[in-house]
């Protein structure tokens, strides 16, 4: 039991440490990859190279820089500019920076064109992408970004009744006389598991239970083993996975074994762990509008409602997929880059394997949240 909550602490702190990290020390080589380009930067004489310019200087955060070039400035102010592309209320934007971009040209004329920009960002938990649609226009010999910003929505001031459960836990302390045995681990089970092939690696798809009564921090540990019985690779679920489960609730889970083919696999041990943790049914996260998208761009799209009355700084969003006959082929997960605000919709997109989303019949999503005000 002390291992478990040494590991939830473990977990805890290092996700703590590497947002941190992740604010305090942008990536550097990121940031070096800006500078260099910086010379670039200036007078503007054509509709891609002012793209160009507006979005290397926000690689090297000169907002003033960027906001002082764009040609619709009376719509916004530059902090509302700066809000736009670094979030606000702790959100995944917070912690990015734009690692580069791809630009593409739709249209132009002798004063006008349109380009798409695709912002690519690195975060402490991975990369996401922007997509903006320019329109540039050309102002004398000059050419300009209409920015369009997207600005964050102003919840109204209300009151939010909330009822929800609430678990807390009380743990046997240095001078208390309890007897050795403190409360039990959760119980939890493997309810579904199964390997499958994809791009030439393993990955081990699957869903877990917590049976118990009371909340459970998880993980799952997979082993995969040869016919003979040796060893091929031990992997965990650290990403793919809702770590805190609530009775009855239930998680999918995939972990991947790079470098690894299923023909060298005889067979596979699971291992799931838990440990007793604190925790609430609050805040309540509504899924809306759930629908995949089908090719050449498979998604599986949506909208998340925070019920709450507090603000979710970041959501996880995982995707469990099955096929016709109620087996899953895949899991997916995507962070949001906005944060949640009370009853304020935020859309999601996972994105899918070309090859998986032809084969999917059903599909199911849950989400995880974090919310910087339970560690104050």
């Amino acid at each position: 039991m002390k291992s478990g909550r040494g590991l939830a602490l473990l977990v805890a702190t290092a996700t703590i440490a590497l947002v941190v990290a992740g604010t305090l020390w942008p990536n550097l080589a990121a940031t070096s990859a800006w500078d260099a380009r910086a010379r670039i930067a200036g007078f503007s004489s054509s509709s891609q190279s002012a793209v160009n310019n507006v979005l290397q200087a926000i690689g090297r955060h000169d907002w003033q820089g960027a906001y002082a070039s764009l040609a619709n400035k009376e719509e916004f102010s530059e902090p509302e500019f700066e809000r736009d592309l670094t979030g606000s209320y702790g959100s995944l934007r917070s912690y990015a920076n734009l690692d580069g971009f791809d630009i593409k040209p739709l249209r132009a004329s002798a004063d006008d064109a349109q380009i798409r920009a695709r912002l690519r960002w690195s975060s402490v938990v991975g990369t996401f992408q922007d997509s903006r649609d320019l329109r540039v226009i050309r102002s004398g010999d000059r050419w300009k970004v209409v920015w369009p910003i997207v600005k964050e929505p102003r919840v109204p001031p209300q009151v939010i009744p909330v009822n929800y459960l609430r678990w807390d836990v009380i743990y046997r302390g240095p001078q208390d006389d309890w007897g050795a045995q403190d409360v039990e681990s959760p119980h939890v089970r493997i309810v579904a598991m199964h390997p499958v092939d994809h791009g030439g690696e393993v990955a081990v798809l699957g869903e877990l239970l917590n049976e118990d009564i009371v909340p459970a921090f998880v993980t799952v540990k997979a082993t995969l083993l040869a016919s003979n019985g040796a060893a091929i690779g031990d992997e965990d679920s650290f990403d793919k996975i809702c770590h805190v489960l609530l009775p009855k609730q239930v998680t999918p889970f995939r972990i991947d074994f790079p470098k690894v083919r299923l023909a060298q696999v005889g067979s596979v041990r699971i291992q799931p762990s838990s440990a007793l943790v604190p925790a609430s049914a609050d805040p309540v996260i509504e899924i809306q509008s759930q629908r995949l998208s089908p090719l050449p761009d498979p998604s599986l799209r949506g909208e998340l409602v925070n019920q709450s009355g507090q603000v979710v700084n970041v959501a996880h969003v995982i995707g469990t997929f099955y096929d016709h006959r109620g087996q899953i082929i895949w899991v997916a997960d995507q962070y949001p880059d906005r944060a949640l605000l009370p009853q304020t919709p935020v859309p999601f997109s996972i994105p899918l394997p070309a090859d998986v989303s032809t084969k999917v019949g059903t599909f199911r999503a849950v989400v995880s949240t974090y919310s910087a005000s339970r560690f104050q």
